[in-house]
Protein backbone atom coordinates (compact mmCIF):
# COMPACT_ATOMS: atom_id res chain seq x y z
CA UNK A 1 0.00 0.00 0.00
CA UNK A 2 1.42 3.27 -0.93
CA UNK A 3 1.41 6.04 1.63
CA UNK A 4 1.33 9.87 1.42
CA UNK A 5 4.01 12.29 2.97
CA UNK A 6 2.10 15.63 4.40
CA UNK A 7 4.31 17.71 2.28
CA UNK A 8 2.55 15.44 -0.54
CA UNK A 9 -0.51 15.94 0.48
CA UNK A 10 0.14 19.63 0.61
CA UNK A 11 1.45 19.51 -2.82
CA UNK A 12 -1.58 17.69 -4.33
CA UNK A 13 -3.84 20.18 -2.67
CA UNK A 14 -2.76 22.96 -3.88
CA UNK A 15 -2.33 21.66 -7.29
CA UNK A 16 -5.96 20.97 -7.06
CA UNK A 17 -7.31 24.36 -6.49
CA UNK A 18 -4.93 25.66 -9.17
CA UNK A 19 -6.51 23.41 -11.84
CA UNK A 20 -10.11 24.81 -13.55
CA UNK A 21 -10.33 28.87 -12.97
CA UNK A 22 -11.00 29.49 -9.17
CA UNK A 23 -10.88 33.09 -9.80
CA UNK A 24 -13.84 33.09 -12.33
CA UNK A 25 -15.80 31.32 -9.69
CA UNK A 26 -15.38 33.61 -7.07
CA UNK A 27 -16.25 36.55 -9.56
CA UNK A 28 -19.48 35.28 -10.98
CA UNK A 29 -21.41 34.10 -7.94
CA UNK A 30 -18.77 34.15 -4.64
CA UNK A 31 -18.29 37.61 -4.09
CA UNK A 32 -20.47 38.98 -1.72
CA UNK A 33 -19.23 36.46 0.84
CA UNK A 34 -15.89 38.16 1.97
CA UNK A 35 -17.99 41.67 2.59
CA UNK A 36 -20.61 40.04 4.83
CA UNK A 37 -17.39 38.29 6.63
CA UNK A 38 -15.49 41.92 7.19
CA UNK A 39 -19.04 42.98 8.58
CA UNK A 40 -19.25 40.61 10.83
CA UNK A 41 -16.04 41.02 12.24
CA UNK A 42 -16.03 44.84 12.74
CA UNK A 43 -12.84 45.54 11.02
CA UNK A 44 -11.66 49.23 11.35
CA UNK A 45 -9.00 51.15 9.91
CA UNK A 46 -5.17 50.37 11.41
CA UNK A 47 -6.62 46.79 12.25
CA UNK A 48 -3.98 43.87 11.51
CA UNK A 49 -5.68 41.00 9.82
CA UNK A 50 -4.86 37.96 8.38
CA UNK A 51 -6.89 36.34 6.33
CA UNK A 52 -6.32 32.30 6.11
CA UNK A 53 -6.63 30.05 3.32
CA UNK A 54 -7.21 33.78 1.29
CA UNK A 55 -7.88 32.45 -2.22
CA UNK A 56 -7.93 35.50 -4.52
CA UNK A 57 -8.25 37.64 -1.55
CA UNK A 58 -12.28 37.61 -1.32
CA UNK A 59 -12.09 38.81 2.34
CA UNK A 60 -8.84 40.40 2.04
CA UNK A 61 -10.47 43.60 -0.44
CA UNK A 62 -12.62 44.33 1.67
CA UNK A 63 -10.80 44.62 4.65
CA UNK A 64 -8.03 46.66 3.21
CA UNK A 65 -10.63 49.25 1.30
CA UNK A 66 -11.66 49.55 5.11
CA UNK A 67 -7.91 50.52 5.61
CA UNK A 68 -7.03 47.34 7.26
CA UNK A 69 -3.45 46.40 7.80
CA UNK A 70 -4.26 42.97 5.69
CA UNK A 71 -2.36 40.00 5.16
CA UNK A 72 -3.59 37.06 2.44
CA UNK A 73 -2.62 33.79 3.06
CA UNK A 74 -3.22 30.80 0.62
CA UNK A 75 -1.70 27.22 -0.06
CA UNK A 76 -1.85 27.73 -3.56
CA UNK A 77 0.34 30.54 -4.91
CA UNK A 78 -1.88 30.84 -8.20
CA UNK A 79 -4.56 32.55 -6.85
CA UNK A 80 -2.58 35.05 -4.68
CA UNK A 81 -1.26 35.82 -7.65
CA UNK A 82 -4.82 36.32 -9.40
CA UNK A 83 -6.15 38.02 -6.23
CA UNK A 84 -2.47 40.34 -6.04
CA UNK A 85 -3.32 41.72 -9.76
CA UNK A 86 -6.93 42.70 -9.04
CA UNK A 87 -6.39 44.09 -5.78
CA UNK A 88 -4.30 47.20 -7.10
CA UNK A 89 -2.46 49.07 -4.73
CA UNK A 90 -4.26 48.35 -1.72
CA UNK A 91 -2.31 47.42 1.57
CA UNK A 92 -2.28 43.61 1.20
CA UNK A 93 0.79 41.26 1.76
CA UNK A 94 -0.22 37.97 -0.24
CA UNK A 95 2.10 35.41 1.56
CA UNK A 96 1.57 31.51 0.88
CA UNK A 97 1.25 29.79 3.62
CA UNK A 98 -0.34 26.40 5.03
CA UNK A 99 -3.32 26.91 6.92
CA UNK A 100 -1.79 24.05 9.40
CA UNK A 101 0.80 25.66 10.12
CA UNK A 102 0.85 29.16 9.37
CA UNK A 103 4.66 31.56 9.18
CA UNK A 104 3.06 34.26 11.69
CA UNK A 105 4.04 34.99 15.14
CA UNK A 106 1.81 34.11 18.02
CA UNK A 107 -1.05 36.95 18.87
CA UNK A 108 0.39 38.67 15.93
CA UNK A 109 -2.51 39.93 14.37
CA UNK A 110 -5.99 41.91 15.90
CA UNK A 111 -8.62 40.05 13.09
CA UNK A 112 -7.86 36.29 12.08
CA UNK A 113 -10.76 35.38 9.44
CA UNK A 114 -11.32 32.69 6.45
CA UNK A 115 -14.35 32.87 4.09
CA UNK A 116 -14.80 29.10 3.12
CA UNK A 117 -11.13 28.92 2.82
CA UNK A 118 -9.67 27.40 6.32
CA UNK A 119 -12.36 24.64 6.05
CA UNK A 120 -10.47 22.98 3.14
CA UNK A 121 -7.46 22.23 5.14
CA UNK A 122 -7.41 18.48 5.77
CA UNK A 123 -6.86 18.58 9.46
CA UNK A 124 -9.09 20.49 11.07
CA UNK A 125 -7.78 20.91 14.63
CA UNK A 126 -4.41 21.59 13.35
CA UNK A 127 -6.07 24.44 11.38
CA UNK A 128 -8.01 26.07 13.98
CA UNK A 129 -5.17 25.91 16.59
CA UNK A 130 -3.36 27.74 13.92
CA UNK A 131 -5.75 29.98 13.85
CA UNK A 132 -6.25 30.45 17.41
CA UNK A 133 -2.45 30.66 18.02
CA UNK A 134 -1.58 33.72 15.86
CA UNK A 135 -5.00 35.94 17.20
CA UNK A 136 -3.78 38.31 19.77
CA UNK A 137 -5.80 37.98 23.53
CA UNK A 138 -9.14 40.08 23.08
CA UNK A 139 -8.71 39.79 19.17
CA UNK A 140 -11.48 38.46 16.78
CA UNK A 141 -11.77 35.55 15.06
CA UNK A 142 -14.02 35.34 12.08
CA UNK A 143 -14.89 32.10 10.02
CA UNK A 144 -17.26 31.64 7.13
CA UNK A 145 -18.20 27.84 6.16
CA UNK A 146 -20.35 25.96 3.96
CA UNK A 147 -22.79 23.86 5.99
CA UNK A 148 -22.99 20.05 5.74
CA UNK A 149 -26.57 20.30 5.45
CA UNK A 150 -26.71 22.83 2.30
CA UNK A 151 -26.12 22.65 -1.03
CA UNK A 152 -22.46 22.67 -0.96
CA UNK A 153 -22.49 20.13 1.60
CA UNK A 154 -24.98 18.05 -0.32
CA UNK A 155 -22.49 18.11 -3.33
CA UNK A 156 -19.71 16.76 -1.65
CA UNK A 157 -21.65 13.86 -0.11
CA UNK A 158 -22.94 13.47 -3.85
CA UNK A 159 -19.33 13.55 -4.85
CA UNK A 160 -17.52 11.21 -2.30
CA UNK A 161 -18.91 7.69 -4.15
CA UNK A 162 -16.57 8.77 -6.81
CA UNK A 163 -13.50 10.24 -5.06
CA UNK A 164 -10.28 8.19 -4.05
CA UNK A 165 -10.05 7.44 -0.66
CA UNK A 166 -9.25 10.66 1.29
CA UNK A 167 -5.84 10.64 3.35
CA UNK A 168 -5.60 9.83 7.03
CA UNK A 169 -6.65 12.07 9.79
CA UNK A 170 -8.61 14.51 7.08
CA UNK A 171 -11.90 15.83 7.47
CA UNK A 172 -14.86 16.05 5.35
CA UNK A 173 -14.73 20.39 4.90
CA UNK A 174 -18.51 21.26 5.55
CA UNK A 175 -17.73 19.61 9.05
CA UNK A 176 -16.49 23.40 9.31
CA UNK A 177 -20.12 24.39 9.17
CA UNK A 178 -21.82 22.20 12.24
CA UNK A 179 -21.34 24.61 15.59
CA UNK A 180 -20.76 21.79 17.85
CA UNK A 181 -17.65 20.95 15.31
CA UNK A 182 -16.65 24.11 15.05
CA UNK A 183 -17.14 24.39 19.37
CA UNK A 184 -15.20 21.78 19.86
CA UNK A 185 -11.79 22.96 17.79
CA UNK A 186 -11.83 26.20 19.12
CA UNK A 187 -12.85 25.04 22.82
CA UNK A 188 -12.59 27.22 25.75
CA UNK A 189 -9.81 29.78 24.04
CA UNK A 190 -12.47 31.59 22.90
CA UNK A 191 -15.61 33.37 23.60
CA UNK A 192 -18.09 32.79 21.35
CA UNK A 193 -20.10 35.91 20.51
CA UNK A 194 -21.90 35.04 17.65
CA UNK A 195 -23.27 32.32 15.13
CA UNK A 196 -25.41 33.00 12.73
CA UNK A 197 -26.80 30.84 9.42
CA UNK A 198 -27.21 32.60 5.80
CA UNK A 199 -27.94 31.96 2.55
CA UNK A 200 -25.67 33.09 -0.63
CA UNK A 201 -28.35 32.89 -3.83
CA UNK A 202 -27.33 31.71 -6.62
CA UNK A 203 -29.13 33.24 -9.60
CA UNK A 204 -26.04 33.56 -12.53
CA UNK A 205 -27.16 30.22 -14.57
CA UNK A 206 -30.54 30.16 -16.55
CA UNK A 207 -30.41 26.26 -16.61
CA UNK A 208 -29.80 24.38 -13.53
CA UNK A 209 -27.29 21.79 -15.04
CA UNK A 210 -25.46 24.72 -15.95
CA UNK A 211 -23.98 25.27 -12.43
CA UNK A 212 -22.75 21.70 -12.85
CA UNK A 213 -21.02 21.98 -15.55
CA UNK A 214 -19.40 25.35 -14.41
CA UNK A 215 -18.68 23.16 -11.42
CA UNK A 216 -16.93 20.67 -13.64
CA UNK A 217 -14.92 23.47 -15.64
CA UNK A 218 -13.78 25.58 -12.97
CA UNK A 219 -13.53 24.35 -9.46
CA UNK A 220 -10.86 21.94 -8.40
CA UNK A 221 -12.72 19.32 -5.74
CA UNK A 222 -14.82 18.78 -8.85
CA UNK A 223 -12.48 18.27 -11.12
CA UNK A 224 -10.74 16.08 -9.27
CA UNK A 225 -13.09 14.01 -8.25
CA UNK A 226 -15.01 13.75 -11.80
CA UNK A 227 -11.27 12.78 -13.12
CA UNK A 228 -11.13 9.80 -10.53
CA UNK A 229 -14.51 8.79 -12.19
CA UNK A 230 -12.77 8.73 -15.61
CA UNK A 231 -10.12 7.08 -14.43
CA UNK A 232 -12.68 4.52 -12.88
CA UNK A 233 -14.54 4.34 -15.92
CA UNK A 234 -17.84 5.94 -13.73
CA UNK A 235 -17.72 9.61 -15.71
CA UNK A 236 -21.15 9.23 -16.77
CA UNK A 237 -22.33 7.88 -13.63
CA UNK A 238 -21.24 11.04 -12.07
CA UNK A 239 -22.32 13.06 -14.92
CA UNK A 240 -25.74 11.66 -14.64
CA UNK A 241 -25.55 12.39 -10.65
CA UNK A 242 -24.09 15.90 -10.76
CA UNK A 243 -27.08 16.62 -13.22
CA UNK A 244 -29.68 15.65 -10.70
CA UNK A 245 -28.23 17.30 -7.92
CA UNK A 246 -28.84 20.56 -9.74
CA UNK A 247 -32.46 19.54 -10.70
CA UNK A 248 -33.13 18.71 -7.17
CA UNK A 249 -31.53 21.77 -5.23
CA UNK A 250 -32.80 24.09 -8.27
CA UNK A 251 -35.77 26.58 -6.30
CA UNK A 252 -36.08 28.44 -9.44
CA UNK A 253 -37.52 26.93 -12.80
CA UNK A 254 -36.37 24.30 -15.38
CA UNK A 255 -35.68 27.93 -17.33
CA UNK A 256 -34.36 30.69 -14.68
CA UNK A 257 -32.69 28.53 -11.93
CA UNK A 258 -32.27 29.77 -8.63
CA UNK A 259 -30.22 28.03 -5.93
CA UNK A 260 -29.30 29.17 -2.35
CA UNK A 261 -25.94 27.72 -0.70
CA UNK A 262 -26.22 27.60 3.20
CA UNK A 263 -23.00 29.07 5.34
CA UNK A 264 -22.54 29.31 8.86
CA UNK A 265 -20.91 32.88 10.17
CA UNK A 266 -19.13 32.86 13.62
CA UNK A 267 -17.38 35.62 15.65
CA UNK A 268 -15.43 34.65 18.70
CA UNK A 269 -13.07 36.47 20.90
CA UNK A 270 -9.90 35.32 21.53
CA UNK A 271 -9.67 34.94 25.45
Amino acid sequence: MTTITDQELKSKHAAMWATGDYPRMVDTFLLPLGPRLVDACGITAGARVLDVAAGTGNASVPAAERGAHVTASDLTPELLDAGKQAAGGLDIDWVPADAENLPFPDASYDVVMSSIGVMFAPHHQAAADEVVRVCRPGGTIGLLSWTPEGMLGALFAMMKPYAPPPPPGALPPPLWGSEEHLRGLLGNRVRIDSVTRGNLEITAFRHPREYGEHFKAYYGPTRAVRANAEKEGRAAEFDADLDAFCDTWNLGTPEDARFEKEYLLTVATRV
